[in-house]
């Protein structure tokens, strides 16, 4: 395990090969468990660099059809760079971690979002457009992105990491795989599976363990996929440079670990793999807060978020309500998530009209800078939900307009090479 002492030239902690094969990267790991060892430590104050793989490991490429996003494999994923000890952290304390900056690899100037198959990863909208995958291709110039699959947008980018946590204490993790193993098998027959418990086949440690240690972590490592106590796979859009997280700690030394990168996303990452993922490099400085879980009454993390954010003031809002009427009109109680739904599907239905394809609207709305709020939880039975979309992310006027809207050629984001949708 390497102690990398202060430097003002920020060294790098952590390397990775954004085009290398994640299971043949020795400072990644995909599953949470104690007893994966830190590849690293510093100090608190010290400034570092961690290089981050794309969440799947380098199994989507820079093509025009979906096939890649069809076949991936979702067993071995997010992969993620670390863990990072930090000296003098203990359980109970609170884990101070200032996110500098988050950017691309230069030699991998582009993102992709993606749409994933039902049966293979689903998302927001899985059973209902009995989805198929497709994707984007995003480049990147700058702080702005643009797709030859989704033509007449360019937006600035709030580059960030989706997955960011500590490593959970034994107990901890015991109680994460008893509650979720109890929704998976009350949900047996589901598709998308409701959860996803413990899977030893394409569990990955990169480094060299003993092999019951490695056997007992693939056997009992809980799943990347959702955020828990301990931060994870949050997927908040603003934790981008300038951002402070508050993480408690639960093992000595904390054990950081940070992946799945974004260069920009929508509130909600509706299709799963919908932000525009990418391949890149944080820069952090740590700090601890002794007995911080107790001082803030800390039963997950707490985020300041970046000053820093794209100036996009005109918005064009979708309102949804907690009836299913682009279903079968059925009533909900105060479900903000039918209602967020509701709201979401009324902006693909709208961008539909301008001529995009529904694909190259749930794309765009995953991957753009599109802000949604809870507009009302308390006035049943609806909760209303409200999804922002900026106008100045478009290269034409999409504003109601008397005569109608004008609709456009938008071609076809990625598909797959069978054509099926």
């Amino acid at each position: 395990m390497a102690t990398v002492a202060n430097s003002v030239a920020h060294p790098t902690l952590i390397s990775a090969d954004p085009f290398v094969p994640a299971r043949e990267q020795k400072n990644l790991h995909n599953r949470w468990h104690p007893d994966i060892p830190a590849v690293a430590t510093v100090k608190p104050g010290q400034v570092f660099n961690v290089e981050c793989v794309d969440w799947t490991g380098a199994q989507i490429g820079n093509n025009d059809t979906s096939d890649d996003i069809r076949d991936v494999d979702l067993t071995s994923v997010h992969n993620l760079s670390g863990p990072i000890a930090v000296e003098g952290a203990e359980p109970g304390d609170c884990l101070v971690v200032d996110i500098l900056d988050v950017r691309p690899f230069d030699k991998m100037p582009w993102g992709y979002t993606g749409i994933f198959e039902l049966e293979n990863g689903g998302g927001l909208f899985a059973r209902e457009f009995q989805s198929r995958a497709a994707k984007a291709i995003w480049d990147f110039k700058g702080v702005y992105a643009t797709s030859r699959h989704i033509p007449g947008v360019r937006f600035a980018g709030v580059s960030h990491p989706g997955l960011i946590g500590t490593a959970p204490s034994a107990e901890l993790l015991a109680t994460w795989n008893k509650r979720e193993g109890a929704l998976i098998e009350a949900h047996a027959n589901s598709v998308p599976p409701v959860a996803y418990g413990p899977l030893a086949p394409g569990a990955y440690v990169g480094q060299d363990l003993p092999d019951d240690v490695r056997a007992k972590i693939y056997r009992e490592g809980a799943r990347t996929i959702p955020g828990r106590e301990h931060g994870g796979n949050c997927d908040i859009k603003n934790l981008s440079r300038g951002s402070r997280c508050y993480f408690p700690v639960f093992v000595k030394g904390a054990n950081l670990s940070v992946g799945d990168l974004h260069f920009s996303q929508g509130d909600g990452e509706l299709s799963f793999c919908g932000a525009i993922e990418m391949a890149g490099i944080v820069t952090f400085s740590t700090s601890i807060i002794k007995g911080g879980v107790e001082k803030f009454a800390m039963k997950q993390p707490i985020f300041l978020p970046s000053p820093v954010d794209p100036l996009y003031s005109a918005k064009l809002i979708f309102q949804g309500i907690s009836v299913d009427y682009h279903g079968d009109g059925t009533q909900y109680n105060m479900d903000a998530t039918v209602a967020y739904k509701q709201a979401a599907l009324n902006a693909i239905a709208y961008l539909m009209k301008i001529g995009y394809t529904r694909e190259q609207a749930y794309l765009l709305l995953s991957a753009a800078p599109v802000e949604s709020h809870i507009g009302a939880i308390v006035d049943s039975p609806n909760a209303c939900v409200t999804l922002g979309l900026p106008l100045g992310i478009f290269e034409h006027d999409i504003l109601p307009k008397d005569e109608g809207l004008k609709k456009l050629e938008f071609g076809q984001c990625a598909v797959r090479s069978d054509g099926v949708l």
